[in-house]
């Protein structure tokens, strides 16, 4: 089994910055994808951004050119760097961890825009 444990959400102000972390443990595959998803309220769960452990990532469009999505392998660490947030993106962000042996999601941290 694997566990998710994620921090860094909170509440920020428009055009600022926020950097989320989520860190795995347990039965760790060396192949693996690690994401965030996020869910608003009234909205349907929805991927922001994910990269594996090969070293490729993706995002989702309204992410592109403002949120960067990085890993430290050596840590099975994975992080979202948000730069120029907008009210839009509050949500509850969640961790996502996948490999052949299933999935498994954190518990998710919140994430609120709003001056």
């Amino acid at each position: 089994q694997v566990q998710l444990v994620e921090s860094g959400g909170g509440l920020v102000q428009p055009g600022g910055s926020l950097r989320l972390s989520c860190a795995a443990s347990g039965s760790i595959s060396a192949v693996n994808a690690m994401g965030w998803y996020r869910q608003a309220p009234g909205k349907e769960r929805e991927l922001v951004a994910r990269a594996t452990s090969g070293g490729s990532t993706n995002y989702a469009d309204s992410a592109k050119g403002r949120f960067t999505i990085s890993r430290d392998n050596a840590k099975n660490t994975v992080y979202l760097q948000m730069n120029g947030v907008k009210p839009e993106d509050t949500a509850v962000y969640y961790c996502n961890y996948v490999s052949i042996k299933g999935s498994t999601w954190g518990q998710g941290t919140q994430v609120t825009v709003s001056s």
